[in-house]
């Protein structure tokens, strides 16, 4: 929410708990929309709440404003007075106030943003990272329709969905948004009407938005009394149920909409399902406990309920528009056998051949679901029977009355839904979404070793020089017998091991080969960590045949590369891998389909920003190059796939995945892409339908212009080798904060809500990888997530202002100073990389607050270490400010993204108060207050201010 007008507001005291707004050129539906939904929350408040809790609300928002908008010390000193005095049962009032407000008010945003984005279209206006822009652009380049056609039919583009521990939202709060978020939309297009009627007497109009606003009413009143927290930690099953709600809500339906418009802009009659969706959730066992072979089979087994139903509703749906009578019209020979083959006695449609038909689809396709989920069909008007085999035999049938109506005049019905239900199969099939496994080399070598040992062939694998491991690997993969000991007993480890391999091979055979398609390695340092996935995947059969003769690897194994130094050993290790006896055969005979998944959360804990963008993107570099020679004089050549393990904050890879991509290394993308979408991020991009397809179409407009846009020539030297000066000395500087000062670890877990992050109900997996207090064990994603909460974001930027500083301080003279400083800038002006992830760092930068960062300093006990660090952090902060405004030239954060700065502008007054009341909790609640509803106050402001910040995970 915006901060407040200096100008005096024209409403009445206790209206709103929304400050009053300032207006942009275009905002004034924005500030409509969050003045009536703040309007409509306040008096929910003083309904349910009374009118004392209210004024405290306001009160402590306008204090809030006043130390925000003026530096203010007397409002200050009154807010930490007033906070002080607060009861928990008080506290917990203004969180919830404030929490509900951000979720609000981002809906009032999301729906703005589709607004002006229609606003756009209907302008045509040329707007980055639309298909009808990206297509203009590649046919400008001289690219014909048919070469993008044919590109796209051996392409693979994937957002995979990830459960981490950051995504806050219950399903619950999810579904009450998205009822609004649909409210919001019909208001606006009673506007649209009242506008046509201008002048005229309207008594219609009136009436409709009196109606919407009662209903916007009812759907708060639903928030206010459904409560943000689970009283439980979240299962894998919850997170599962979590993330199928989106592809109900958009995936389902909005991904064959995005196919229907590249068609068309293309031309083309049919393109090839090159864009499909990918899954974690129930298959990532990498420092998660919970997941086991009984979650994968959950997961598979939820996604192909999901799917069948779909599909189930809209054959029954495309029953109902396929009426035609076959005394009025002709069908082909295909179709008169499918409506004769339909097991349908009715009578009534003996002349409907159509209908007749989709009435035996829908009994195979209930039979199906029954056979393979144990579901049952939500109707019948025969009985399930004569499964499908496959999805494939189901297309077949769909494509029988697509022909039928095609020959027979009937085109103009295929559109509407049966073409799009034809998409939804391609790309779904009957098991939704790919699901990933995933688990730590560390992990891999236990089994390997109890199964070693267990079968007398080596007592003490791990304690093997790696030569010797990859030798005695190489043997047992060349040999066609297993390794595993009838009637013997092994290790926990390796029972629950063998049997998530064991559920790969079964869901193979219920859902399809494309269930599970990649294996994943956590950790990957060895040739060896390779090898050993391979064996695994041969002790159940998914590897058959030997190594050496005639081998078939059903799971592509993908190795994760993710501290500095795995990044810098990446190509030297895939080089090393394929350069073993049978290796690239086997590859080439399994699909020659190569995944390489490079890390950016625990790179960029490793070295900082810039040296794990920067490390990233010459492992990038260095892999192309290794696949284009391996490839060169192939016929056949193995086909490279970068997989992004990005996160939702720009330290853990986030930041527009539009930018992200255009900026990727020169031949990294070639129509193949993977990336990951964590936390925050899956709702604020795929909740809502509209904002969802337009995402999808952004992550299909930026791949297909890295593929036929994209530079084909590295960088110039002089851009590389200052990229390379400046990695070296950010991450001197970074390392010197967070691993070589004294007591930062204090400090960190002292001035950040790390603790009571590890305590909220917020994912299945744990915060650290051990109950021991340092940086090295601590994942990712909580590491990012309470940097976001006390708003230092360090690990958005920390480091490149030094490296800055110290790049320019290399100079002999003025003259060599101001020389690097040209460099910089056209580094930046003609680099995307360098463009990107200083476009990413000034977001970071204005979402951060030096002031609200200071509260949360005052929670550290020991006062010289508090202010050492502190000062340290916010020199840097300086720093990187100044260094900012050097090589780009915007005196101000966001100067060149006018959305995002009204964003920025708008939301930090409201999560302000949360700050401030979460500090308050913290410090009683470390001062020994241990009540429950203390703990509740500060697990909801940890909630409210990820909601408003929206890219904390």
């Amino acid at each position: 929410m915006p901060p407040a007008n200096r100008t005096k507001s024209t409403k009445k005291p206790g209206d709103t708990i929304a400050p009053p707004l300032r207006k942009g050129p275009d905002d004034a539906p924005l500030i409509e929309d969050i003045r009536l939904l703040g309007r409509i929350l306040g008096d929910v408040i003083r309904e349910q709440e009374g009118k004392d809790s209210f004024d405290l609300v306001e009160k402590v928002r306008t204090l809030s404003v006043a130390f925000r908008r003026d530096a203010d010390h007397s409002a200050d000193r009154a807010l930490k007075q007033l906070l002080k005095g607060l009861s928990a049962a008080q506290t917990v009032q203004v969180i919830r106030a404030f929490t509900y407000f951000s979720h609000l008010a981002n809906l009032a945003e999301d729906r703005h943003l589709i607004r002006r984005r229609t606003e756009a279209e209907r302008a045509g206006e040329a707007i980055d990272g639309s298909l009808d822009v990206a297509l203009a652009r590649i046919r400008k380049a001289g690219v014909s329709a048919d070469e993008v056609v044919g590109t796209l039919a051996h392409s693979y583009l994937s957002p995979v969905l990830t459960a981490h521990p950051t995504e806050v939202q219950r399903k619950s709060i999810l579904d009450a948004e998205r009822g609004i978020a649909q409210l919001l939309t019909a208001r606006d297009e009673i506007r649209q009407r009242q506008v046509l009627f201008a002048g005229q007497k309207d008594t219609l109009t009136p009436r409709e938005l009196e109606e919407n606003e009662a209903l916007l009413r009812t759907r708060v009143v639903q928030l206010w009394q459904t409560r943000l927290l689970r009283f439980t930690k979240l299962t894998v099953a919850d997170e599962i149920e979590n993330a199928l709600s989106y592809y109900e809500a958009t995936f389902l339906r909005e991904i064959p909409k995005v196919y229907a418009t590249l068609e068309k802009a293309l031309g083309a009659e049919h393109i090839a399902s090159f864009f499909r969706m990918g899954q974690w959730i129930g298959g990532d066992r990498d420092g998660n406990p919970n997941v086991t072979a009984e979650t994968l089979e959950y997961a598979l087994r939820r996604q192909c309920e999901l799917v069948l139903r779909h599909y189930l509703t809209e054959v029954h749906y495309l029953g109902g528009e396929l009426s035609m009578s076959a005394t009025l019209v002709d069908v082909t020979v295909e179709m008169q056998a499918l409506a004769e083959a339909s097991p349908d006695p009715n009578e009534h449609r003996h002349d409907e051949p159509y209908r007749r038909a989709l009435t035996g689809i829908y009994a195979r396709l209930a039979a199906t679901l029954r056979d393979l989920t144990g579901g049952v069909a939500a109707r019948h008007a025969v009985a399930p029977q004569n499964p499908y085999k496959s999805a494939e035999e189901f297309l077949a049938d769909l494509r029988t009355i697509e022909e039928s109506l095609i020959d027979k005049h009937g085109s103009v019905l295929l559109d509407q839904r049966l073409r799009p239900l034809m998409r939804a199969v391609e790309v779904f099939g009957f098991h939704l979404a790919t699901v990933d496994l995933r688990q730590s080399s560390d992990k891999h070598e236990a089994v390997i070793a109890d199964l070693l040992k267990v079968a007398r062939l080596e007592p003490a694998y791990a304690e093997l020089a790696e030569e010797d491991k990859q030798t005695l690997l190489l043997r047992l993969l060349n040999d066609a017998r297993p390794l595993r000991v009838p009637g013997a007993s092994y290790q926990p480890l390796t029972v629950s091991e063998v049997a998530i391999f064991q559920q790969a091979l079964e869901s193979h055979r219920r859902y399809g080969r494309a269930a599970i398609r990649h294996y994943i390695i956590s950790h990957t340092e060895t040739v060896s960590d390779l090898l050993e996935a391979m064996v695994l995947q041969k002790e159940v059969g998914l590897l058959r045949g030997t190594l050496q003769e005639d081998a078939v690897c059903d799971l592509i194994v993908v190795p994760l590369f993710e501290t500095i130094a795995d990044l810098r050993n990446a190509a030297p290790i895939v080089r090393a891998v394929y350069e073993l006896p049978g290796v690239r055969a086997m590859i080439q005979r399994s699909g020659g389909e190569q995944d390489i998944m490079l890390g950016y959360s625990d790179s960029n804990k490793d070295g900082g920003i810039f040296t794990s963008n920067w490390e990233l993107y010459r492992a990038g570099m260095a892999l192309v190059k290794l696949f284009d020679e391996m490839n060169e004089g192939q016929k056949d050549g193995i086909r490279l796939r970068m997989f992004h393990g990005r996160g939702g904050t720009v330290g853990r890879g986030g930041g527009p995945s539009y930018q992200a991509i255009l900026a990727q290394p020169p031949g990294t993308v070639r129509g193949q892409l993977r990336l990951t979408e964590q936390g925050e991020v899956i709702g604020s991009k795929y909740a809502n339908r509209e904002i969802g397809r337009r995402n999808l179409e952004t992550l299909v407009a930026a791949t297909l212009e890295a593929t036929f846009l994209g530079s084909t020539k590295s960088a110039p030297t002089a851009f590389i080798n200052a990229a390379s000066t400046i990695s070296q000395a950010s991450m001197d500087a970074y390392r010197a904060l967070v691993y070589e000062t004294p007591g930062f670890v204090d400090y960190f877990f002292g001035s950040t809500p790390i603790r009571e992050i590890a305590e909220l109900n917020i994912g299945s997996r744990p915060a650290s990888r051990n109950p021991k207090r340092n940086i090295e064990d601590l994942r990712a994603v909580p590491w990012s997530f309470s940097w976001g909460q006390c708003r230092l974001t360090i690990n958005g930027w920390y480091g490149f202002g030094s490296a800055i500083q110290a790049f320019l301080g290399e100079a002999k003279d003025v003259a060599g100073r101001k020389e690097r400083e040209a460099l910089l800038q056209k580094m930046y002006a003609q680099w995307p990389f360098f463009r990107t992830l200083l476009s990413n760092m000034d977001m970071v930068l204005a979402k951060s607050d030096l002031q609200l960062a200071a509260r949360y300093a005052e929670l550290v006990g020991e006062r010289k270490l508090r202010q050492k660090v502190f000062s340290m952090i916010e020199a840097e902060w300086r720093r990187t400010s100044d260094a900012l405004t050097l090589i780009t030239g915007a005196k101000q954060r966001l100067e060149g993204n006018a959305e995002l700065q009204r964003s920025v502008r708008h939301r930090f007054p409201y999560i302000d108060p949360l700050h401030h009341l979460q500090v308050e909790l913290m410090r009683r609640f470390r001062g020994g207050d241990g009540s429950e509803r203390l703990q509740r106050g500060i697990h909801l402001s940890i909630n409210g201010v990820a909601a408003g910040l929206r890219n904390t995970g």
